[in-house]
């Protein structure tokens, strides 16, 4: 079994649009979609809010770089353009983690490295797995808890946009 999370942002274009694409792009390995955040950008580069999303996904015939790959051709799909680090873009698919994979590659480090300090990413995680660990780093929960009580400022749940039934 290659279960893997998987996070997902969006702020240019058509955003929603943008993370359906990708729920679509997983049909068949798609075992949870959390829902949807609008959260502020950071990373010191101006630009819209986020649209974040967080998958769970299972396929036997998928590895962790088969599960990279998949995200990357997802990006590509949605017409990413990367030209300035953490800027604007329609489609970020990033490999959270992936049970029983560990890696140092810099083109896959996992458990990827700026998850314990991404509420964007630990909120909807939590929401379609209250009991969710990374390796190596302990409950998400926990890692929640730690960022402090500010953390989730700037995050807006937005029930009307549902990825999955």
């Amino acid at each position: 079994m290659t279960r893997a999370v998987l996070s997902l942002g969006s702020n240019v274009g058509d955003r929603f649009a943008h993370l359906r694409s990708a729920v679509r792009g997983f049909t068949g390995a798609l075992v949870a979609a959390s829902p949807v955040y609008e959260t502020a950008a950071w990373g010191g580069v101006e630009q819209d809010d986020f649209l974040n999303a967080v998958l769970v996904v299972d396929d036997d015939g998928c590895d962790h770089w088969g599960w990279l790959r998949r995200g990357q051709a997802l990006e590509r799909a949605a017409g990413r353009v990367r030209e300035v680090r953490w800027g604007p873009r329609t489609l970020d698919v990033d490999v959270v983690t992936v049970d029983g994979v560990t890696s140092d590659d810099p083109e896959l480090r996992l458990p990827h490295p700026g998850t314990p300090d991404r509420a964007t990413v630990l909120r909807p995680w939590l929401d379609v797995d209250p009991s969710a660990v990374l390796p190596g780093r302990g409950p998400v929960a926990d890692l929640l808890a730690a960022l402090g009580p500010g953390a989730e400022e700037g995050m807006r749940r937005r029930d009307d946009l549902v990825l999955a039934p």
